[in-house]
């Protein structure tokens, strides 16, 4: 048996195409930008002077860097399935659908920050009864979450402290701070602390009791729905990918990367791709659960 180039190397066929050779090479380039953005205080500059041209590289976004992270994830996606089909055709909606789930997973990032915050306000409200039980001022056990609380609250909880050093200023201080925490949790603890400081705090220890309760059971009945949710939704995910990976499975064949290459294929992958799209999201919207309500906001 002849050991050709092509036997050693599965991947030679494309390494003679051009769109895939470009491909691999905007997926490096990606790759490159994003760790450099990742180096904290990087910046690349030209040394010695001033020169025409880029001068340094300025700091990408927030949502710059969630197009970086989809395109590496497309490009990924694209160069793993041109390798086991070697069609561009049945590549691309596998590149379109890894780009979208890329893209909707990152956008969560901040409804999954929201959800961990809205954890945190039992335990904040524990620490707070601790600490006006060992004699603390209302101010001073507000101001020890920033060493004893969450770690998701203390830079803001830091913060606060050093604006009250400054402008002495309880209330407008407190008021920044509900808008800056922007829960529903620490609204209802904050407007508590500035009744009490403003009337008098009696039955401030009951009170923290009660809002523990009442957090702790809406977050444990929030939990259950959302594991209800969640079977609901990954039985949705897996009913969407499946007919994919059949498609993925089956198009290792030539016949069957042939046959989707003519324009009744293209129309099936089409409409399939438009479906499956238009079926996700609509299934994201109903399965999403509303943030609580601001009350004090």
């Amino acid at each position: 048996m002849k050991l050709t180039a092509t036997s050693l190397n599965p991947l030679a066929p494309l390494m003679n195409q051009p769109f895939f050779v470009g491909l691999l090479a905007c997926s490096l380039c990606s790759l490159g930008i994003a760790l450099l953005a990742k180096e904290p205080g990087n910046s690349c500059a030209w040394k010695g002077g001033n020169r025409s041209g880029l001068t340094h590289l300025t700091a990408l976004t927030g949502k710059s860097r969630t197009l970086i992270n989809c395109a590496m994830s497309s490009a990924a996606v694209t160069v793993v399935v041109m390798a086991w089909t070697n069609s561009l055709i049945i590549s691309m909606p596998f590149s379109i659908f890894s780009f979208v789930i890329t893209w909707v997973f990152m956008r969560n990032k901040g409804r999954r920050a929201a959800a961990a915050m809205l954890q945190i306000w039992p335990e904040v409200t524990d620490h707070l009864i601790s600490a006006i039980h060992s004699g603390l001022s209302l101010s001073e056990a507000l101001v020890g979450l920033s060493t004893r609380g969450p770690e998701l609250i203390r830079p803001h909880i830091h913060a606060f402290h050093q604006e009250l050093l400054v402008s002495g200023d309880f209330v407008g201080a407190t008021e920044r701070l509900k808008a800056k925490l922007d829960s529903q949790g620490s609204d209802q603890i904050l407007e508590a602390i500035l009744l009490a400081k403003s009337l008098g705090g009696s039955e401030l220890l009951q009170i923290f009791r009660t809002l523990g309760d009442f957090l702790r059971q809406d977050l444990a009945l929030r939990k259950e729905i959302e594991i209800k949710h969640g079977w609901i939704k990954n039985s949705a995910h897996l009913s969407s990918a499946a007919p994919w990976l059949l498609l993925l499975l089956l198009s290792s064949q030539p016949g069957t990367a042939q046959s989707f290459a003519q324009p009744g294929g293209i129309m099936i992958l089409l409409i399939g791709l438009i479906l499956t799209s238009v079926a996700y999201l609509w299934m994201g919207k109903l399965g999403q659960l509303p943030n609580p309500p601001r009350v004090f906001g």
